[in-house]
């Protein structure tokens, strides 16, 4: 198996706190000291469902947030949107709950060693992940600027959060319900050519990622995006959420979610075949 798991454990996790917050679930559930391997990009799978489950299969989910402080030691926070048969189950766990979890998992975003300027774009409760990486850069001495975007402003997650967690936050709504009308991606080059952008991170839906990435690319700017695939076993057996991308030679490898990600450069992701069956040569 890869090394990027190398510190991933399967434990008894219990449910410390679930509240709704909006749409969404803010689950809060205690790991011990797997947390101190935790990093921003991580993610957590969860066997769902109890014993008794058809549900075979993990549900994965990012991390939003973790410390190794307080009277419950080490912590993992998780914001879930109760959508699917395996999300909803999560979401109806209440506190001294047992979950069957494996973490950490995955590639985690990379942090600057200096200190720099950072833009965190999120794309409805797919931000969660950034309010961790936003605590961790302030603490690397970095000025950080987020953008949240989602269809309506039922969809954005904690933006009052967001607005304490960093510099400055600009929210976007499709349906002008909140802050400014319009896409994240709207504004997105005259913010980088303003504000002196050293890296983008992003996560949130692969149309998003994709149309930052183009941006990013075309204003020479750094973006790492934690990539949304559909995992099934979430440590690289099963090849279910493969993404296509391109090699140092030119040419399109297909990478494992799981293991290659879920954070990766946006630069190198073929996000125009993303999706699409590619052509091999006899």
């Amino acid at each position: 198996m890869s090394t990027i798991n190398r510190y991933a454990q399967q434990i008894s996790a219990q449910v410390l706190s679930n509240k709704r917050v909006g749409q969404y679930h803010q689950i809060l559930i205690s790991v011990g000291d797997v947390v101190k391997y935790c990093r921003p990009g991580n993610f957590i799978a969860i066997a769902v469902g109890g014993d008794n489950s058809s549900m075979v299969l993990r549900r994965a989910f990012a991390l939003s947030r973790v410390s190794d402080r307080g009277e419950f030691g080490g912590t993992l926070e998780l914001i879930v949107a109760p959508h699917g048969s395996g999300s909803r189950w999560l979401c109806s766990q209440g506190e001294g709950a047992l979950l069957d979890v494996v973490t950490p998992l995955g590639v985690a975003f990379g942090i600057p060693t200096e200190p720099v300027t950072a833009l965190l774009i999120g794309g409805g409760y797919g931000s969660a992940p950034l309010f961790g990486l936003a605590e961790v850069l302030k603490s690397r001495g970095c000025h950080v600027d987020m953008i949240l975007g989602a269809s309506s402003s039922s969809k954005i997650y904690a933006p009052l959060e967001g607005k304490r967690s960093v510099n400055s936050l600009k929210i976007y709504t499709e349906d002008s319900s909140s802050g400014i009308p319009g896409r994240v991606t709207d504004s997105l080059e005259e913010i980088i050519s303003e504000g002196a952008i050293d890296v983008i991170y992003s996560c949130g839906p692969m149309a998003m990622l994709s149309a930052i990435s183009t941006i990013a690319q075309s204003c020479e700017v750094v973006h790492q995006c934690a990539v949304e695939e559909s995992m099934a076993c979430g440590i690289g057996v099963c090849m279910t959420c493969v993404l296509p991308v391109r090699q140092d030679d030119g040419s399109i490898a297909m990478k494992r979610s799981c293991i290659d990600g879920p954070v990766m450069d946006g630069a190198n992701v073929a996000w125009e075949v993303v999706g699409k069956i590619q052509e091999t040569k006899e």
